[in-house]
């Protein structure tokens, strides 16, 4: 069928009605996760996905999003438009039918979509249900179309508003916030950052990202204009240009292997993590899955048939194994699946098995060709995995030393640590506190039924720069793997975390509300996002927020967290309070500590969550790797948010 033909084909009967909206409002967290903060952003990208699933099909390469001033959203494309011409089934225009009814869209036929972007698939018409209000504009067919929804309901019928020539879709909604109590305020930062990967999932596309709330110094919207010609390739430049190379050249691939499209792009460096992405319909599979497995397959075997070959590996005494062909590198895998087949506890794990071997064929074909062509390369990648087989052997004994119990303490439990009496571990916590001074006063402060104390001496290891056996010989270390109670994975999957015996189902990092304890808490969290994203990943790790300020008068005592709460509080008490500020836990004592920090009826703790794995990966190797230039710029760039002691 010509391309003319396939134009025609999506109409109002491309339009297919699967069930009805009547849960939505009810049951929100059912069709986007959540209603927080990471619900509120997810309604942008179910807009978004509907022009994406246009570029895709060859239709559109201009996607807008506006952040306007009353935190509504707007996002218009130069698509097809959205059918509006009578669905025979539902008996209304199709607009309304994709706008009304729960999963009913053009990516459900065949003819209309060949891929689709999205996860869930629940479409525009879960955010129309969630919005106070929605309004939607169809250019198409030399018409302007209109309609408008509150909470999901039409308030009119489509009609037309006016002539263009013009083809696309507006949108624009306003999130419901007796459904989003937490916020309905847009983070810029968060939506730009998913953009951002958008445009370089999809190259050719032009997306613009527009905040009307904020301006620049030029009197200007703050926006940014995302687009790229080069694809993954550029992407792999972007994630890693805050690491050392090891390889000028990034190895890269496109093309469509047992009918499946497949895109790949990978870079070594001389840092020892692993940095793989991979996404399926341009949604981040972080669990990984069938493609992963793929990509993993072809270059394991590709490269050590490439060193066996060359003789490099002869004198290497030991085997071997998938984890060192990995190490520095950073890697990002693309495919496009028809009928996504997904698993996992996050539904974000590819289980397709026809893609393995499309994958693995792609990279293999890749690598072979690339490691001819390039023999310094070739050697330098191989004499890298040879170091790092090395260093894994020497981590293998270091593990075992963490895994092993220590006959100096009670039931191999680190002799710091603080145990709680209560077993259940859904109901226990443990807090990760900065200095023996600062433990002596949590440990005294504490309910000890169900929180449980581990001080840390001083900063952990940055496990950034370090290699893996010198993380597992870190005394700091082991004494957290050891009191969560966590194993790790096998030689195979050397930072796989074994949740099933975890002994508390919060760990909350509790350190200095200064500069001091900033970096620590920013050690730890490297040290989990490197080590146990597993923990990060099931919700388990949390930030506590002690107070920066007691404010007293006379009988009266407040705390405040930030300096506005501050001159509130002493405003409010007429002025003249005494004010003492608190440089570190340690200054407060026992009583105070437990009513503002770790009492769970008035404390503040702030759970960690991954929004955007690849970002995430790309601001910790800039924070927390060799390069200084990019850390040099992100600190004048936020200065501005930063408290310093002096």
């Amino acid at each position: 069928m010509s391309e003319e033909a396939n134009k025609k084909q999506y109409s109002a009967d491309s339009i297919q009605a699967l069930e009805g909206m009547e849960h939505v409002r009810m049951r929100p967290s059912m069709y986007i996760g959540d209603v927080g903060v990471r619900g509120l952003h997810h309604l942008v990208y179910e807009v978004v996905d509907n022009s994406i699933d246009e570029a895709m099909a060859g239709y559109c390469d201009k996607i807008e999003v506006t952040i306007n001033e009353d935190n509504s959203i707007t996002t218009e494309d130069n698509g097809r438009g959205i059918p509006v011409d009578l669905h025979k089934k539902e008996g209304v225009s199709a607009l309304e039918v994709v706008m009304t009814k729960i999963g009913a869209g053009g990516k459900f036929d065949k003819d209309s979509y060949k891929v689709s972007g999205g996860l869930h698939g629940v479409g525009v018409s879960c955010v129309n249900a969630l919005s106070t209000r929605l309004k939607a504009t169809v250019y198409r067919d030399g018409k302007i179309w209109e309609q408008e929804y509150e909470r999901g309901k039409s308030l009119y019928p489509v009609k037309s508003v006016g002539e263009s020539k013009e083809t696309g879709t507006i949108v624009t909604f306003v999130p419901d916030d007796t459904i989003f109590t937490q916020t309905t305020e847009y983070n810029y930062e968060t939506l730009s950052n998913r953009m951002r990967e958008l445009a370089y999932l999809n190259k050719g596309i032009t997306i613009r990202l527009t905040d009307k709330r904020n301006k620049d110094e030029k009197g200007e919207f703050i926006s940014e204009t995302f687009h790229s010609e080069e694809g993954l390739k550029e992407f792999i430049k972007f994630l890693d240009g805050n690491r050392e190379p090891l390889i000028q050249n990034v190895v890269s691939m496109e093309g469509e292997k047992n009918g499946i499209p497949v895109e790949v792009a990978m870079v070594y460096n001389t840092g020892y993590s692993e940095n793989l992405h991979s996404y399926v319909n341009n949604i981040n599979t972080h669990e990984g899955g069938t493609h992963l497995s793929g990509f993993r397959r072809g270059l394991t075997t590709t490269l050590k048939k490439y060193a066996d070959n060359s003789g490099m590996l002869d004198k290497l005494k030991f085997e071997i194994s998938g984890d060192d062909f990995r190490e520095g590198l950073t890697a990002i895998v693309s495919v496009k699946v028809a009928e996504p087949q997904f698993e996992g506890q996050t539904k974000t794990k590819l289980g397709n098995r026809e893609v393995t071997s499309a994958v693995s064929q792609a990279v293999s074909e890749m690598l072979t060709d690339y490691l001819e062509e390039n023999p310094d390369d070739a050697k330098q990648i191989v004499e890298k995995v040879k170091l790092a087989a090395q260093a894994r052997h020497a981590a293998a004994k270091a593990r075992e030393m963490v895994q092993r119990k220590n006959p100096m303490s009670v039931g191999g439990l680190p002799g710091k640590l603080s145990d709680c009496s209560e077993q259940d571990p859904t109901k226990c916590e443990v807090f990760l506190v900065e200095g023996d001074s600062a433990g002596g006063t949590a440990k005294q402060g504490r309910d000890r039924n169900f929180q449980a104390i581990l001080p840390l001496r001083g900063k952990i290891l940055n496990v950034e720069k370090a290699m893996q056996h010198k993380v597992f010989e870190n005394e700091e270390i082991k004494n957290i793997y050891t009191a969560l109670g966590v194993t790790i994975g096998t030689e195979e999957d050397s930072k796989a975390l074994n949740l099933d015996k975890l002994r508390y189902h919060k760990v909350v990092i509790m350190c200095d509300a200064d500069v001091d304890g900033s970096h620590i808490e920013t050690l730890i969290l490297t040290f989990f996002f490197r080590y146990m994203r597993e923990l990060i990943e099931g919700g388990h790790v949390y930030i506590a927020t002690p107070p920066l300020y007691l404010v007293k008068k006379g009988a009266k005592k407040r705390y405040a967290w930030n300096d506005k709460d501050r001159d509130a509080i002493n405003a409010e008490m007429g002025g003249g309070a005494g004010i003492q500020r608190y440089k570190g836990l340690g200054e407060m004592n026992a009583e105070q500590l437990w009513d503002t920090t770790m009492n769970p009826d008035f404390r503040k703790l702030r759970q960690v969550q991954i929004d955007n794995a690849t970002e995430s990966d790309r601001i910790f190797s800039m924070l927390m790797g060799d390069e200084v230039p990019p850390r040099r710029e992100f600190i004048e760039k936020n200065a501005v948010y930063a408290n310093i002691d002096v």
